[in-house]
């Protein structure tokens, strides 16, 4: 597919309100039988997402302060987007994928416009809005969370340092809901723009592939942080990369899945324009 501008075509998705996305009440007898047995942990997980504490991990919870400051910055997003000239290049090999769930990957800087280029790539999809994101179960990813959930996301709570193999298990049922799965290879804390195995262990978990995503914008703020995270500003040109997808085999073996980790951070890379 070549690049085309879609100023007036995407113009009405942006300007959508707000809905709340019908997902499936998952009770806690059902998810367990759906998720692998806790008692027997896949060696991967354990192996790449160490224990930091005994006993289990509780996500942070959103205070009324923070609630308010959620939508906010959901309001300014869905505003600023109003006024983007967006710009949509796909790789030819992406059709081959885009049928069924993937698992979407993009740089932890790119997160505030992650949701509206979610959007225009189901309009050539054409699947519905089904998502699920991992997001730090950290009080900054409890704000992340209400965001995504005002979006019609589903949050999954848990990163490398907090309910890591959770957070996967917790994805992997979302697939099976025919649901698409999205993270951010280098969050929450870095190094900025290096792949961790996370999304290779969970696109071999599901056998789902992985979609790198990165966007580039005219106009924007970046803010003196580890990953010097972008903030768009109005009318801005708003210019969305999607990569080809990547396989990973359920009987990869470590050496393979460390070539593929490889491949995909040189891959999304290459999207990325600062």
């Amino acid at each position: 597919m070549t690049p085309q501008q879609s100023d007036a075509a995407h113009a009405p998705l942006l300007a959508q309100p707000a809905r709340r996305l019908d997902r499936p009440a998952v009770a806690s007898s059902e998810l367990q039988s759906a998720a692998p047995p806790v008692a027997a942990p896949n060696p991967s997980l354990a192996k790449r997402y160490p224990a930091r504490v005994s006993g289990p991990v509780v996500p942070h919870e959103l205070g009324w302060g923070r609630r308010l400051l959620a939508w906010g910055i959901y309001g300014l997003i869905k505003l600023t987007a109003t006024t983007l000239r967006c710009r949509l290049e796909i790789d030819p090999a992406f059709g081959q994928a885009a049928r069924g769930p993937v698992v979407f990957i993009v740089w932890h800087n790119r997160l505030p416009l992650c949701l509206i280029a979610y959007r225009l790539l189901l309009q050539v999809r054409g699947r519905p809005h089904q998502l699920a994101a991992m997001v730090s179960a950290s009080q900054d990813g409890a704000v992340v969370a209400r965001i995504l959930e005002l979006f019609g996301a589903q949050p999954v709570r848990g990163s490398t340092s907090r309910r890591g193999p959770q957070a996967l298990l917790e994805l992997t049922t979302w697939a099976e809901r025919d649901y698409d799965l999205a993270l951010t290879p280098d969050g929450p804390r870095g190094p900025c723009y290096v792949v961790q195995p996370g999304p290779i262990l969970l696109a071999r978990l599901t056998g789902l592939p992985i979609i790198p995503v990165s966007y580039s914008l005219s106009w924007k703020i970046r803010l003196n942080t580890w990953d010097r995270f972008q903030v768009p500003l109005p009318g801005s040109r708003f210019h969305i990369k999607v990569g080809a997808p990547v396989w990973v085999p359920r009987n990869s073996p470590d050496e393979q899945m460390e070539s593929l980790r490889a491949q995909l951070q040189e891959q999304l890379r290459s999207l990325t324009e600062d």
